[in-house]
């Protein structure tokens, strides 16, 4: 007999199927084999969209909001294209948690019709569907994150992020797949199973936005919005090729948004934008910003959008080579050591960062993470006897920290942003560090073991950029490295792992 949790579950999955229109199933003829492992290409090569909606759906976010703007395209129809492709991608890589096209679609016919009587549009974001990550609350909606006992259980308000998107003119769609409480390097639970990566789906799509990563990628969304407390936006962009920025906290709202392990602020959670160009990130953060979200999340800082004026010519970079635990595989220390040599023909000023750091860094979030005993995820999985998923493990068996304890890792993280400051200073001038996201391109499902080139930049709260550069993983380029001496057993395991 099933478990309570196993009927749940198998009921949300049936429910968000459900909510895909019978227009929007793919037909039996056309679905790839499990064999056919890159779906990216799916929407050009099978003939099931238009070539309309091909190309509103292959186009920039800020492409579209032009066409919109000049009257080409309209709201509704540019919503109903990105609702078909995101309904492909479901199928294909279950990325989504939550599905309301009929909800966007009526949205989108009032901003058109708005359009039509006024002639202009009702923000900078007029017509554009804005894909939301599972912890995002929306009215009607649940917001599981990857729990069965928050099945059924839907939200009373919007997050202020989402208010204030659709009050720019945004048009909300769908929301999209996270691991447990958020707090995985790979997007899988026990509600909505796992998401596969549109690249390959034998492997990973990242974690915890790796459900916007798999939607982006499959160009299912424009435009999407995840959230970062150790990696979470920027290893999903990593694993998919795509553009993601995690804020230092205070610049994007984050107020009224599900998490999974609420209260714990030690380490903050950020929200950020993802997307396929750089140009849309910036389109997402000057809006926000501009729309002045200090007046409605107090947690924001009133610091208006301000552009560079006078761009430097020449940067300095400090390059992270490996953090001194795990070293990148092959395909990603070539991508590195590429792009580094673009720099410098480019007359950057190159150094190398030192990772004497970061092994303390990633302890510190690692103690931070269970200081509650495991008991914040323990009382979700508790009400349906969920289990522990195995990525979990640390959580079912960490100890409880003490008021007294907790402030001591307080103060030992205080500390430790403090050197990592005084080693910033001492390079006199650096702009950046240049560092891998993650050790992989990307890696086969549940062999996903260090964060510790993202994690730390959550314990120093640092902005981070991730981005593609061209570069692919390559069998014959890359066999050379593959027998470098391990950093640690970890290093070793990453190491075989992509062998």
């Amino acid at each position: 007999m099933s478990a309570k949790w196993e009927e749940v579950a198998l009921a949300k999955r049936r429910a968000v199927s459900a909510n895909i229109p019978a227009d929007w199933l793919i037909p039996q003829l056309l679905l790839p084999s499990p064999a056919e492992l890159d779906v990216t290409q799916f929407p050009r090569k099978s003939g099931w969209f238009t070539p309309r909606e091909l190309d509103i759906t292959d186009s920039t976010a800020t492409a579209i909001l032009c066409k919109i703007a000049g009257g080409t395209w309209s709201a509704e129809e540019v919503t109903r294209s990105f609702c078909k492709r995101a309904a492909a991608a479901q199928q294909l890589t279950n990325c989504l948690s939550e599905i309301f096209f009929a909800e966007a679609i009526e949205s989108a016919k009032i901003l058109d019709e708005n359009f039509r009587k006024t002639g202009k549009v009702v923000g900078p974001l007029h017509g554009l569907p804005i894909s939301l990550k599972d912890n995002f609350n929306v009215v009607g909606r649940d917001s599981t994150v990857g729990f069965t006992s928050l099945v059924g259980q839907p939200a009373t308000y919007n997050s202020t992020l989402v208010e204030l998107l659709e009050a720019q003119g945004a048009v909300r769609y769908c929301k999209t797949n996270v691991p447990t409480a958020m707090m995985i390097a790979e997007s899988v639970n026990n509600v909505y199973g796992r998401t596969t990566n549109p690249l390959n789906r034998k492997l990973t799509s990242g974690g915890s936005s790796g459900g916007e990563s798999a939607l982006i990628a499959f160009g299912g969304s424009p435009l999407g919005v995840g959230t970062d407390i150790g990696g979470s936006l920027r290893i999903p962009a990593a694993c998919t090729g795509i553009f993601t920025l995690r804020p230092s906290f205070g610049r994007f709202p984050t107020q009224r948004c599900r998490s999974g392990l609420a209260g714990q602020e030690a380490v903050q959670s950020v929200n950020g934008p993802m997307s396929k160009t750089l140009g849309d990130i910036v389109l997402f953060a000057k809006t926000v910003v501009d729309a002045q979200p200090w007046l409605q999340d107090p947690k924001c800082l009133p610091i208006p959008w301000r552009s560079v004026e006078k761009k430097k010519k020449k940067l300095k970079l400090a390059v992270l080579w490996d953090d001194g635990m795990v070293a990148p595989t092959p395909p990603v220390a070539r991508a590195l050591r590429e792009t580094v040599e673009k720099l410098n023909k480019a007359g950057h000023e190159i150094l190398d960062w030192n990772p004497t750091l970061h092994s303390q860094g990633l302890d510190i979030l690692g103690r931070m993470f269970v200081a509650d005993g495991g008991k914040s995820v323990r009382a979700l999985l508790d009400p349906t006897a969920e289990p522990f998923r195995p990525e979990m493990s640390q959580y079912e068996n960490a100890p409880e920290r003490s008021v007294h304890d907790m402030w001591q890792l307080h103060l030992e993280r205080s500390e430790f942003q403090r050197k990592y400051l005084e080693q910033w200073m001492s390079y006199g001038g650096l702009d950046a560090i240049l560092s891998p996201t993650t050790p992989y391109a990307s890696v086969e499902h549940g062999n996903f073991k260090h964060v510790g080139y993202t994690g730390v930049f959550n314990i120093v709260d640092y902005s981070a950029v991730s981005f593609p550069c061209g570069v692919t993983a390559d069998r014959e380029k890359d066999a050379a490295s593959l027998n470098a001496a391990p950093l640690s057993n970890t290093c070793k395991e990453v190491q075989q792992d992509c062998k």
